[in-house]
Parts: structure tokens; C-alpha cells; sequence
């Protein structure tokens, strides 16, 4: 697989000026790479180009741009006030862990420690002893946690911290989908019983379904990962899992664990229950990161470029003026400062270019690449009728409206394409589910790119040997999840790769 993070894409200058005769040549070329052609390049003049991301000098770390610090600022808002809901309380935690406690739980640090970063000096000093930079919190945390929780009175403990976590990639690092450090949020949970904990993981899965389909709209599985699949050292983890069709590779959206009572036998988080016995809590931990942003590029972008769903666009509405000779350019601008000044007073998000050393045919492709939803175009003609043309970013239609209609008119389009974007990539993704029942049927669908629903009977050597058989250039084949949304399975259906009694219905494929 292509990383979709090589340094070809490097000097493409999607917003950058120039002599006129190089913007003219810009203006007609716009993508070197098509989507269905050589899909990593295409991925990496995307980001870059709709100026997301700016390599840094550190393979698999990258300069997050205020186009994609917006969308994740977003993303953000909605879901801190959905935790806030929950009673979830904003913590900071250090960067920094000590090697004795990262090392406490035993099996959770082994799922980590290729990817663990260490410091090793301070200045020319040796340290005495290494310090790890946080891969993820909970050994960060549950000493704490067992310093905090004494009696059932303080139960549930709800933190959540919005920070960095470091894990030294080695393969493939990709912007937003596979770098060294990255943003998230991690929501750390402690309860007194299983039922609550239980409950918690499906409420949070829940609202990271939400984040997908109803502000990024990409379509998403929610499902059980296999054993082999869960967090280590946790008891079970749910996801929500997307599919690139393009590439036929899975890609895990977000996770939301139960770690069970595993690290409270480890760090000792005991509680005082109501009959004064003490008992060991139940925990949770789950997380979404700026993965969610590159799994959004990959789904919903065209040979123009990026292309944002409305919800979650920083400019939702860019209004141009086309002034041709002779126009009244003033007259002009005033409309087209009124139309912005409208649409944000009405709560949507619109700008103004008026950039002069640019043509209007150069900002057309410009605001196309960066994937806004909604293009306004002002000329002597349109003043003259009292309209604005209205261009789509999803599918280029162009419609002429009342002035007058202006904000309805914008309302109804911004609704109907983020309704389109995932209406079309689920069709997308649909036709790529293929169901299958025998080995043969399964290595045919995976390397016709499929995503493969078939039955399993759920043990871990079968889903080793899956892997191992499909082993290769393009990787191997796993578990993806055990969707919720389980089809029928009749009496006597056999495992596709065993033989054996199949007991569920699960997703397999290649992931990212």
C-alpha cells in the first residue's frame, strides 16, 4: 500500500500565488493525481494542498493547519457537551510516565511497547531512570485514581483530558491516519458496578457513531472487536469501524473499552461499599483522535480535491465577485459583503474573496480544493436581477436564486449535501460488502477489495491462521468487528475458515 504520506505532493502550492502564466497553468492542472489512479498520492496532494497538514522535518509528524484544527475544534464541541451531559469532569494529566509504573500491568504495556518514546537525557545528563512519553493514560491515571476512590461515595470518577499521545510508527505513517504523535480525547471512567460500566461503553460508542455519520458523514459499523482485536489488557472493546472502498481496507473510527476490574487489581483501586466491604471497581477508558479527519478525506474526496461535509466545513459559504469589464465593482462588493454579512448573522459560516491578484476562475479551483460546500458567485448580471448563483461542491450543480431567498435557499442546500455525502458513501460502502461462506469465496472477495462479512466460529487459532494464510504484500486479513447488527445465522452454518460450527457473523478484511 501506497503510505499516502511520501514527500511527493511536498511542492504543490494548492493556495500559493505566483507569476500569472503558473496560476493560469494551476488553475487548468489543479490535481496531479486522480483518486482512482494511485489513491496514497492523491491522499497526500489533498491534505497538503487544501492546506490541512505541512510536512515537518520528523518522519510521521506533521503541522496541523487551521483547516484541519478547525474541523477538530468542531468535532470537539459537540462531543465535550455530550460528555458534559454524562457528568464528565476536564482533567490534565502529564506527558511524561515512569518506567516501574508504565511497566505495572503487564499485558496492556507488551500492546504498547514497540511504540513506546523514551527520554533518556536532560541536556547532556543521563536521567536515572528513563521516562516514557504517554502512548495512552490509564497507567498515567489509575495510581491516582486509587489515591482519589475511597468509599462508594465518591463513585462513579468521570475524567476526560483532550491532549497528545506519542506512538513511534514504523510502517506506513500517514497524515491524520497513521502519525507519531496525534490529538485526541481519552475518557477514563470508574464505577461501582459492571451494569454501569456496561451501560457507559454503549452511551460513548454511540455518540462516536454520531461524530461519523452525522458531522462527517461516513458511514460506520458499530461492533465487538475479537479477542486478538481488544485493547490489551482490557476486558472487551467496542468500535466503530469505516471502510475506504478505493483501497478495500478497513479502518478503525473509534473505540470505547471496558477494561473491567484488570488495572484495579493493579493499582489498587478498591472502594468501601454501602455494607463497609471493600470491592474493586469497574473502569472504562475510550477514544477518537485526528484519525477521524483523514478517514473523512479519504471518503468524501474527488480529482478537485478535499470536499467538506457542511457540518463540520471552517467556511461553509465562500461568496466571489465576478466582475467582468465595465462592471460596477462597487456595486458588486456591496453585494457580495451584504450576502456574507447575512448568512453570518444567521449562524452560518461565509467569507469573502476578494483578493485581487487572483481571477475568479483561480478561486473557484482554490475554494474547490479546500472542499467548501457552498460556492456564491456575484456578477453585473446577477445585480441586476437581484440574484446569486449558487454553485454545489459535491456534484457542481449550479442554481440561480432570489437574493431575497438567501438563507432558506442555504439552509435547504447545506442540509441536502450533508445528507448526499453520506447517502453516497454508504452506497459506496454497501457495494462493498460482500457476504461469503467458504475459504475460496473469501480470498476472492479480499482481493477484489471487499469488505467481508462471513461466519465465524469465534476462536483465537482460526483468526491466527486467517492471518497467517493471507499474509503478503498488501498485508494480512483480520477481524474488523462483530457487528451488533447481527444477520440471521442459520442452525448448521460452518466457520468459512475452520469448518467448524459458526457461531456469529463477523466483518474481515485488510485495515489501515
Amino acid at each position: 500500500m501506497s503510505s499516502g504520506g511520501g514527500k511527493g505532493a511536498k511542492g504543490g502550492k494548492g493556495g500559493g500565488g505566483g507569476k500569472k502564466k503558473e496560476v493560469k497553468k494551476e488553475t487548468k492542472l489543479g490535481m496531479a493525481y486522480k483518486k482512482d489512479d494511485n489513491f496514497g498520492e492523491w491522499y497526500s496532494e489533498v491534505v497538503v494542498n487544501s492546506e490541512m497538514i505541512e510536512y515537518y522535518d520528523i518522519s510521521g509528524c506533521y503541522i496541523l493547519r487551521p483547516w484541519a484544527m478547525e474541523i477538530w475544534e468542531l468535532l470537539k464541541e459537540f462531543f465535550d457537551a455530550e460528555i458534559k451531559k454524562l457528568k464528565l469532569k476536564p482533567y490534565y494529566f502529564p506527558l511524561f510516565v515512569t518506567e516501574n509504573v508504565l511497566q505495572k500491568e503487564k499485558d496492556h504495556i507488551e500492546g504498547f511497547a514497540p511504540e513506546v518514546a523514551w527520554v533518556t537525557k536532560s541536556g547532556k545528563s543521563d536521567l536515572e531512570a528513563p521516562i516514557a512519553i504517554r502512548p495512552t493514560s490509564e497507567t498515567v491515571m489509575y495510581p491516582y485514581f486509587s489515591k482519589w476512590i475511597r468509599s462508594h461515595r465518591d463513585l462513579p470518577l468521570r475524567c476526560n483530558q483532550w491532549c497528545n499521545v506519542v506512538r513511534w510508527e514504523f510502517s506506513n505513517p500517514t497524515p491524520f491516519i497513521r502519525s507519531r504523535e496525534f490529538l485526541w480525547q481519552e475518557g477514563h471512567t470508574a464505577f461501582a458496578t459492571k451494569e454501569e460500566a456496561d451501560e457507559e461503553v454503549l452511551q460513548i460508542l454511540e455518540l462516536y457513531r454520531r461524530i461519523y455519520e452525522e458531522f462527517l458523514a461516513v458511514p460506520v459499523s458499530k461492533g465487538r472487536k475479537s479477542e486478538m482485536e481488544k485493547f490489551a489488557g482490557g476486558l472487551y472493546t467496542t468500535s466503530v469501524e469505516a471502510f475506504i472502498p478505493n483501497t478495500g481496507r478497513g479502518i478503525q473510527g473509534a473505540t470505547s473499552h471496558c477494561l473491567g476490574q484488570n488495572f484495579a487489581k493493579m493499582f489498587d483501586i478498591t472502594f468501601e461499599n454501602e455494607k463497609g466491604a471493600r470491592e474493586m471497581v469497574w473502569q472504562n477508558s475510550w477514544a477518537y483522535t485526528t484519525r477521524s479527519i483523514g478517514v473523512m478525506v479519504m471518503t468524501h474526496g474527488d480529482d478537485k480535491g478535499l470536499v467538506l461535509p457542511p457540518r463540520v466545513a471552517p467556511i461553509q459559504v465562500i461568496v466571489i465577485p465576478v466582475p467582468y469589464k465595465d462592471a460596477d465593482t462597487t456595486a458588486i462588493k456591496e453585494a457580495c459583503e451584504s450576502a456574507v454579512y447575512t448568512l453570518n448573522e444567521s449562524g452560518f459560516r461565509a467569507d469573502l474573496d476578494t483578493r485581487e491578484n487572483y481571477s475568479p476562475g483561480w478561486k473557484y479551483s482554490h475554494w474547490e480544493m479546500k472542499g467548501v460546500p457552498l460556492r456564491i458567485e456575484i456578477g453585473p448580471k446577477d445585480l441586476a436581477n437581484q440574484q446569486v448563483r449558487i454553485v454545489r461542491r459535491d456534484n457542481g450543480l449550479k442554481v440561480d436564486i432570489p437574493a431575497a431567498n438567501l438563507v432558506e435557499e442555504v439552509k435547504a442546500l447545506l442540509d441536502e449535501i450533508q445528507a448526499n455525502l453520506l447517502k453516497t458513501a454508504k452506497e459506496k460502502r454497501d457495494a462493498c460488502i460482500e457476504v461469503i461462506h467458504t475459504w475460496d469465496e473469501f480470498t476472492t472477495a479480499l482481493n477484489n477489495k471487499r469488505l467481508i462479512l462471513a461466519p465465524w466460529c469465534d476462536e483465537e487459532e482460526v483468526e491466527k491462521d486467517v492471518k497467517a494464510r493471507t499474509k503478503g504484500d498488501l498485508g494480512a486479513a483480520k477481524t474488523l468487528c462483530t457487528p451488533f447488527d447481527q444477520p440471521e445465522l442459520p442452525e448448521g452454518t460452518l466457520c468459512f475458515a475452520s469448518g467448524k460450527p459458526a457461531k456469529k457473523w463477523s466483518f474481515w478484511g485488510r485495515s489501515y
